[in-house]
């Protein structure tokens, strides 16, 4: 089975930057990228120097590492405040729409994945695991960045039954593995508790989610 990667775009209103965030990358420090990259151009061989798309990939790397960080901040920030007040803060969690690591339930309609292999990948596999962590299916799909829906096929075609799955992918270039990633599913909070003072998200089927495993949110 293939996947075309569907890019779904969400637009935001943006308050006007502030001086400090204009000088920002992503959060980050840009200048620092900007310096270590003048660096490797300086210090690199005349006879064999590197190829302008390894710049472009540093680039890209370094700006999803930044938005990442950027997610993961507003998201423990979002949880801190929740927990502060207890579990009527945890409350506005339920009904909404969260992007999990953690494994989540399929009951036979489809779930959206968010795929992000590494930039410079060729080939992509996704891999299929049960609740436990053990691979039950895998699939190549395409290199690109977005979101698919997952069907729950096997590669015979038949269906997998209901149940709690979580999702890996391998980043291929040249044949060989570049990188091992795990992949987000959307699904629904039903509910939420705390566990030794620990946040802990319930997830529609059966699922359980800590903050840490999640890296987004919509309605």
């Amino acid at each position: 089975m293939s996947y075309d990667i569907a890019h779904r775009t969400t637009y935001t209103s943006n308050p006007k930057p502030t001086t400090t965030e204009k000088q920002s990358f992503a959060g980050g420090d840009f200048q620092t990228f900007l310096t270590m990259l003048t660096a490797q151009i300086k210090n690199q061989d005349p006879m064999s120097p590197m190829e302008s798309t390894d710049f472009a990939v540093q680039l890209a790397t370094f700006s999803n590492v930044e938005q990442q960080v950027k997610t993961n901040d507003l998201l423990t920030a979002m949880v801190e405040g929740a927990t502060g007040s207890g579990l009527v803060g945890l409350s506005s969690w339920i009904g909404q729409k969260v992007r999990t690591t953690a494994p989540v339930s399929f009951d036979g309609s489809a779930l959206t994945l968010n795929i992000a292999p590494k930039a410079d990948a060729d080939q992509v596999a996704l891999i299929t695991l049960d609740q436990n962590g053990r691979e039950i299916g895998r699939e190549n799909i395409g290199p690109g960045t977005g979101e698919i829906d997952w069907v729950g096929k096997r590669a015979d075609g038949t269906d997998l039954p209901s149940g709690l799955y979580q999702f890996r992918i391998e980043s291929m270039r040249q044949g060989k593995v570049i990188g091992t990633d795990n992949v987000p599913a959307y699904t629904t909070v039903t509910g939420a508790e705390l566990e030794n003072g620990t946040p802990v998200l319930l997830l529609s089927g059966g699922g359980r989610s800590l903050v840490e495993q999640i890296s987004g949110l919509r309605k």
